[in-house]
């Protein structure tokens, strides 16, 4: 995919001022940065343009501001120091994005020189994509690059509106999401798995109708194969479902079987009578539910079948936990299913391409994020595109 868009091996920015647009939307507290990964992921663009010689203008936002203007707990200037510890080199910073004090400041600074500016989000008009606003932001820099995947799913000045006003490239982070993405929907080999878990099937309806017309299998963890399993007539008790999403269920197992996509359900789950570490558990084949116990993982011959499907495929593209990963024993599931791809992964045998908080939260805890083939920084972008849509901060990168 990455062929077709504009990278920085295209284009010159010896002593050219290059707005590069990150996402260091890290998590913070008490104005400490929690996970500094965001901001790891997004050095080697910068230090490219920088060894280039280019006068490096970063654009990031933070949280989520009203945008009415400066707001101290959405302020980037705790990022710098931290932006500086993973480059290696000092970062410069001033507290706007447009105006006056940002024009001389850029006006200072010399080849390989790294600015930071201020959260673009304390202006309204950012994500409004306002044209004015736009404009400000494109006067400051003679190149645009876009290399903040995680926010492309925004039409925004800075992730959308500065390509249409100056010469622009796709980052190195950027055009690696771009490659991953294309080995897993674009172009992949086959056969295609999907592991699609989390709580809710409402959340992710667009992404089944897209998926059960590109994957050859289709596993579905997590509180939502209980609504799927509801809809083909299980009593799953008092277990988290979505009883409303029943008829949806039955119209994406239709859109399945039309397709050639084999959906694969738990056929038996880790139960117990609430979340808790210790708690005594049971492994119940479903329909066999006892009284006040509800379903929190993937039972032993569900995780055993899940395996098996996982060995049959060439591409696996994993979004959402399939247990309450976050208290054991109900991570055994997901630990399970992630170790043995993870080992086909490093052996070559298998693409995986991994995305959301969650689910990147499920493989750390897991110990296998680093094997993976390609883990997305992305979220609500990552989803959208398993939805099939065009993301407005990819589109506009496309070669004219």
């Amino acid at each position: 995919m990455s062929q077709k868009f504009i990278t920085l091996d295209d284009i010159n920015v010896s002593d050219k001022r290059v707005l590069i647009r990150v996402d260091l939307n890290v998590p913070m507290k008490n104005g400490k940065v929690v996970n500094a990964e965001r901001i790891i992921r997004s050095c080697p663009s910068i230090k490219e343009l920088a060894s280039k010689n280019a006068k490096v203008i970063v654009l990031t936002h933070l949280g989520r501001p009203s945008g009415a203007g400066y707001e101290e707990e959405f302020s980037v200037k705790p990022l710098v120091a931290e932006l500086s510890k993973a480059l290696g080199k000092d970062v410069k910073y001033v507290n706007d994005c447009i105006g006056s004090e940002v024009e001389s400041e850029i006006a200072k600074l010399k080849g390989g020189d790294i600015l930071m500016l201020e959260n673009v989000r304390f202006y309204k008009a950012e994500t409004k994509n306002d044209a004015e606003f736009t404009k400000k932001l494109a006067s400051l820099g003679d190149i645009y690059v876009s290399d903040a995947f995680s926010a492309s799913h925004r039409a925004h000045s800075s992730t959308e509106g500065l390509a249409h006003h100056l010469p622009y490239a796709a980052g190195r982070l950027m055009q690696g999401e771009l490659d991953a993405l294309e080995k897993a929907l674009g172009n992949p080999e086959k056969p295609v798995l999907a592991i699609v878990g989390g709580a809710k099937i409402s959340t992710k309806l667009d992404v089944f109708h897209n998926l059960v017309k590109k994957a050859q299998y289709i596993i579905i963890g997590g509180g939502m194969a209980n609504t799927f399993l509801y809809a083909n007539g299980y009593d799953i008790g008092k277990s988290l479902c979505e009883k409303d999403m029943k008829d949806e269920c039955i119209k994406i197992i239709a859109e399945a079987k039309a397709s050639g996509c084999q959906l694969v359900l738990p056929v038996d789950a880790t139960v117990a009578t609430e979340i808790k570490v210790g708690i005594e558990t049971l492994n119940v084949e479903h329909g066999k539910l006892p009284d006040d116990y509800e379903v929190f993982d993937a039972g032993t011959q569900t995780i055993a079948n899940f395996i098996e499907v996982v060995k049959k495929c060439k591409t696996v593209i994993w979004n959402g936990p399939l247990g309450v990963f976050e208290v054991p024993p109900f991570d055994n599931g997901t630990n399970a299913v992630a170790k043995v791809v993870a080992e086909l992964s490093k052996d070559g045998k298998l693409v995986s391409i991994s995305g959301g908080g969650d689910t990147v939260s499920a493989l750390q805890n897991a110990g296998v994020y680093n094997d993976f083939t390609y883990i997305s920084t992305a979220g609500g972008a990552f989803l959208e595109w398993m939805e099939g849509k065009d993301l407005p901060g990819v589109v506009c990168l496309l070669k004219k």
